[in-house]
């Protein structure tokens, strides 16, 4: 990032910190573990069981690795986990199905839904999907690519699963946090555009990140309200779910493993169209206010104008 983003990054941590009473703890940060919290956080007792759900659409070549690597974490965390793929019809459909019946076999609690074209298709309501079928009361998300480190699934766990906050979020952008290989500066530049757009909306560094955690509860005070169309579906349930405390846990966000981005131009309009809708969603009375007072404005000085020479005035 240039340095105009690293201060920017730093100047939003260091407002997020002091306006929550939060100071960073050096051995969290040591740890790979970045904090920013806002909100208050009701106690919750310390839950020790985890379902992940990790959407796919032929991600293959990645399926063995993350579900290995994963229960190794999660082992050493103790953390009893299940580990669900919610897999949209692809040409790796039946070797993505195969491979999941192999490690069950082999004792991992892994499971799978492969879902048919009919059934629906896209990241989001595959997640939202997975989250329904869940066993466990706290729920992570994490991609297939291994972008997202399954080494860091206990670290993004935690925050939630200890009661700390409501929603955490795995982030780039606080300490501990960044990225693991070089992008180019045209995705820099619309990786920063995007998430700048979403920092009104969010309580997080890293609002577009599909690397999250929240409790089945908190998902429940806005699941019939949540859009299932688009790539950004942490973002949707932080703003319609009304996550009053969200913490960012630093992650390193690595270079895809194996198969192709499914990110496209089509995603980008997406995105655009859901951020106009959680911003009328979480901002609506606002929005009227304004344009009511707009549209009283100017019917004042229509009604005034024609006994004054106040709008020639404002033409001039």
């Amino acid at each position: 990032s240039s340095p105009f983003w690293l201060k920017l990054r730093h100047r939003r941590e260091t407002v997020g910190r002091e306006h929550a009473g939060i100071r960073a703890d050096p051995s969290r940060a040591m740890s790979g573990e970045g904090l920013r919290a806002r909100g208050s956080a009701e106690g919750t007792a310390v839950e020790k069981q985890l379902s992940v759900i990790v959407p796919t659409y032929n991600e293959t070549e990645n399926i063995r690795p993350l579900c290995e690597r994963l229960f190794k974490a999660v082992k050493d965390a103790g953390i009893q986990t299940e580990l669900l793929f919610v897999d949209d019809e692809s040409a790796g459909s039946e070797e993505t199905e195969k491979i999941v019946k192999a490690l069950e076999k082999e004792g991992h609690a892994v499971r799978i839904h492969c879902r048919k074209k009919s059934e629906g298709r896209g990241l989001s309501s595959a997640v939202l999907l997975g989250f329904d079928s869940a066993k466990y009361k706290v729920l992570l998300c994490m991609d297939a690519d291994l972008q997202h480190e399954p080494e860091s699934v206990p670290a993004v766990a935690r925050p939630v699963m200890e009661g700390r906050a409501e929603f955490s979020v795995g982030s780039r952008h606080v300490a501990g946090g960044g990225l693991g290989f070089d992008w180019s500066v045209f995705r820099q530049v619309v990786s920063q555009g995007a998430t700048m757009l979403a920092w009104p909306l969010a309580k997080s560094t890293d609002p577009m990140s599909g690397f999250f955690c929240v409790r089945k509860e908190t998902l429940a005070r806005g699941r019939s309200t949540v859009n299932p169309i688009g790539f950004k579906i942490g973002l949707e349930i932080m703003v319609r779910c009304k996550c009053k405390t969200v913490e960012d846990v630093g992650i390193t966000f690595q270079e895809r493993a194996a198969g192709e981005s499914k990110l496209s131009a089509k995603q980008y309009k997406f995105y655009l169209m859901q951020l106009a809708s959680l911003y009328w969603d979480k901002h609506m009375d606002l929005i009227c206010l304004v344009v009511l007072l707009i549209f009283g404005f100017f019917i004042l000085i229509l009604t005034w104008a024609p006994h004054t020479d106040m709008l020639g005035k404002i033409l001039r």
